[in-house]
């Protein structure tokens, strides 16, 4: 990861060392944390994930940066979940940082998912809508089930023109992305339309929801996602954390940390359901017969995702 400190209005985040899954940036008081795997649209493997907790606690222990920027560098925010590229790393061992439990390298079946999905997952996932720093995703071009689970941990989702958002996963028979926020930031009725269908819907649509904060053209991505983070960091540091904290509370008073729970075991009825029936707890699905499935089972044109080796659940 890098340091440096740069001034002036940023432009969006170059394509960095591809070695460094990760690329840390402090720009005034605005933490920039980078998913840098752009030639697999920045899926998302393990080692990017603990890169990720790595920055933002930087981030959070850094006493002069009170706003973190999450982007993704290229053409595209996220993916989803690596479940075919070569950097995929899913019997690998990592020191857990979100839950208390045994590693999942060397177990079986079930024990091995929910272990390793518990962890790199729906509890990184928690770990990092807690920060108490305002967390800003600026997204452009895919964000797809993984992708939505990191701009949903975010508190503001900044969008360019050119994003489009889905959750796909049902096409594996899997209910929905583990960090299962849907209800909650799409609202019923559409989380339901969005699973049912698998289809893509776009920035537009998703600020209708309310789901996205901003709607901006791609060249402006960046400046209007840092004008916005500037304007926060004037606000005192702990208020932000109590006003932010408040909102989270009223969320999970509302059902949203207890129905993930629910959720989470549902998710991993649909893997185990799949190991037995089929062989694979992905059901045979890899990133391009994610696509083609997309492709084969729908006539809308914006139906189908565009990932390369990604996917969520993997």
């Amino acid at each position: 990861m890098t340091g440096e400190i740069t001034q002036g209005q940023p432009p969006m985040p170059e394509e960095p060392a591809p070695e460094e899954p990760v690329r840390y940036e402090q720009r005034g008081a605005v933490a920039l944390v980078t998913l840098n795997r752009p030639r697999y649209r920045n899926a998302q493997n393990s080692a990017m994930t603990y890169a990720l907790d790595a920055a933002f606690a930087r981030a959070v222990n850094t006493e002069d940066v009170a706003v973190i920027v999450l982007a993704g560098a290229g053409d595209h925010f996220c993916a989803g979940h690596d479940i075919g590229t070569a950097g995929r790393d899913v019997d690998v061992s990592f020191d857990r940082q979100a839950v208390l439990w045994w590693d999942h390298v060397g177990k079986a079946g079930a024990d091995a998912r929910y272990a390793r999905e518990m962890e790199v997952y729906l509890g990184m996932c928690r770990r990092w809508r807690e920060i108490p720093k305002p967390a800003i995703a600026m997204v452009q071009g895919a964000c797809i089930a993984g992708g939505l689970m990191l701009a949903w941990v975010c508190d503001l989702i900044v969008a360019a023109e050119d994003a489009f958002f889905a959750d796909p996963v049902v096409r594996m028979g899997i209910p929905g992305v583990e960090y299962f926020a849907h209800p909650w930031m799409l609202g019923p009725r559409f989380a339901k339309e969005a699973l049912f269908t698998g289809d893509r819907f776009d920035a537009q649509r998703a600020y209708q929801l309310g789901m996205v904060n901003r709607v901006v053209p791609r060249a402006e991505l960046a400046s209007a996602t840092f004008a916005l983070a500037e304007r926060i960091a004037t606000m005192p540091p702990f208020g932000l954390a109590l006003a932010k904290r408040a909102v989270n509370q009223c969320e999970d008073l509302m059902g949203m940390r207890p129905g993930m729970d629910s959720v989470f075991g549902l998710h991993h009825v649909a893997h185990a359901h799949n190991a037995e029936v089929s062989g694979d707890s992905l059901a045979g699905l890899d990133a391009h017969g994610m696509k083609n499935s997309g492709t084969k089972n729908s006539g809308t044109k914006n139906s189908g995702t565009k990932n390369s080796g990604s996917k969520a659940g993997g």
